[in-house]
């Protein structure tokens, strides 16, 4: 023992296992494996094909954010009316020094997710504890947004911009900051513009006018400022879009009324529960300490923090049933609740001793991540799509209108990159491609994987064992 004094005992600190920062970086590096994929995971290839066509479409042709253009409209122009194309302008601007390529999408939408993570721990600290900040981003990162922060579409893209333009609204509001304001301003209006269902976070404002210690000034001008947000958003939604489906007649999304959408609802009610007990989090202890949250968040005299998550809710209700049955088929409809859902939840998890917290979230991460981790891989059988474009390159002149069987999901055509019809399998038929000659098509591209038996007076001009390619002008 004696030797033992006057010497340093060195023990390790494990602090930094509590610090948000660590966990951000280290989940981030992990959603890196596989970021260089092509859109050909096990589910949602078709809205990655179509975020990327828009993109590419910005780099081959020209930038026209007011008109984003799809290659699968047929004879027409191909301006489509959609979300504001932001995101894809986004991955134009990579392209300019690297030359096009899907994957850089991946790499903003995971950049933007985690720096709106960390500005969603920034803002719980501030509102709430640090423990609650803590549980309820580690919730919210392994939840479904661990994968869909990684996908090529703009729903984790958009919410992560008003989540920062919330924090920077929370800035303004304790430390009088207009840079702040500003900055807010800027990304919530994008955030809206990128999708509006991100409108429902703005819902926490209601409660707004109603805090006692926040002065009249700055009630009134962040009110203002916010109210500029959704007023641009609503004209692009409802005024410019509905101009560009009737100037252009291509539409991306039909949304139903109030009476239609719960008509479809009501027969898909297991797949509306199913979007939140499990596709929220992909995680059934989640969902458990979800509900005990929802218990011990009312118990709380927070009124004002509860009349704000209810507004949220009711305002994301209004969305579902604007969606109709789009919502209890699509899991990434439930996107922009989720935050909510994680704060509720960290209400639950943060009460448990600091141990037993630690290894609740630790199960629930491996359970949610787990439940996911198939996005981090492609089909093997559907990387022969890739060698499309190389394959008619040669034989398909780059401003032809083509006919591909590639059914409803635009990224079969976009691996081709070319402009012209989707159609489904079953529906290529003499009779189907007589008809869109006349409007135009050049070449007939047959995927052999989606049709078994095909045969047509038209010429081969190219084949292997995956496509073939039948010029139209020749019979």
């Amino acid at each position: 023992m004696n030797s033992l004094v006057g010497k340093k005992v060195w023990t390790i600190n494990w602090n930094w296992l509590e610090d948000i920062r660590f966990w951000l970086v280290a989940f981030f590096s992990i959603r890196l494996f596989g970021i260089t994929n092509p859109p050909l995971e096990i589910a949602h290839s078709w809205r990655q094909g179509l975020t990327s066509m828009i993109a590419r479409n910005f780099y081959q042709s020209k930038v026209d954010l007011l008109r984003p253009v799809i290659d699968m409209a047929g004879e027409k122009s191909g301006v489509i009316g959609s979300e504001f194309p932001f995101f894809n302008w986004l991955i134009y601007l990579f392209s300019l020094p690297f030359g096009y390529d899907h994957w850089y999408g991946r790499l903003i939408n995971l950049i933007v997710c985690s720096i709106g993570l960390y500005c969603f721990y920034r803002l719980l600290r501030g509102l709430f504890t640090p423990q609650i900040a803590f549980h309820a981003t580690i919730l919210l990162t392994v939840s479904i947004w661990f994968s869909f922060s990684r996908k090529i579409m703009p729903d984790t893209f958009s919410i992560a911009l008003v989540i920062i333009g919330l924090y920077c609204y929370y800035v303004y509001l304790t430390k009088q900051k207009v840079w702040s304001l500003l900055i807010g301003f800027l990304f919530i209006t994008l955030g809206l513009l990128c999708k509006i269902p991100a409108l429902s976070l703005l819902a926490l404002a209601v409660v707004i006018p109603f805090l006692p210690n926040l002065s009249s000034r700055l009630k009134t001008v962040t009110l203002l400022t916010l109210s500029l947000s959704v007023i641009i958003a609503f004209l692009w939604y409802f005024y410019w879009v509905p101009h560009l489906l009737t100037t252009y007649e291509f539409q991306l999304y039909f949304p139903k009324t109030l009476r239609e959408g719960w008509m479809e609802i009501i027969p898909e009610w297991r797949g509306l529960l199913e979007k939140f007990y499990f596709s929220a989090f992909h995680s059934y202890f989640a969902f458990i300490a979800f509900i005990f949250g929802l218990i011990i968040f009312f118990r709380q005299p927070l009124i004002y923090t509860r009349i704000a998550l209810i507004s949220v809710f009711l305002l994301f209700g209004l969305f579902i049933l604007k969606t109709g049955a789009v919502f209890p088929t699509h899991s990434y409809y439930i996107v922009p609740i989720v935050p909510v859902m994680a704060v509720i939840a960290g209400f639950a998890t943060s009460k448990l001793p600091k141990n037993w917290g630690a290894f609740v979230l630790t199960a629930i991460s491996v359970e949610a991540i787990s439940n996911q981790q198939h996005d981090f891989f492609i089909k093997p059988e559907l990387t022969y799509q890739l060698t499309a474009e190389r394959f008619v390159e040669d034989s398909v002149p780059f401003n032809s209108r083509i006919i591909f069987n590639g059914g409803p999901s635009p990224h079969h055509l976009y691996f081709v990159n070319r402009k012209g019809w989707n159609v489904t399998p079953e529906n290529i038929n003499t009779e189907t491609i007589d008809s869109l000659k006349n409007m135009g098509a050049e070449f007939l591209i047959l995927d052999k994987h989606k049709i078994s038996d095909f045969s047509t007076s038209y010429p081969v001009i190219r084949e292997n064992h995956h496509y073939a390619i039948y010029d139209l002008d020749k019979n």
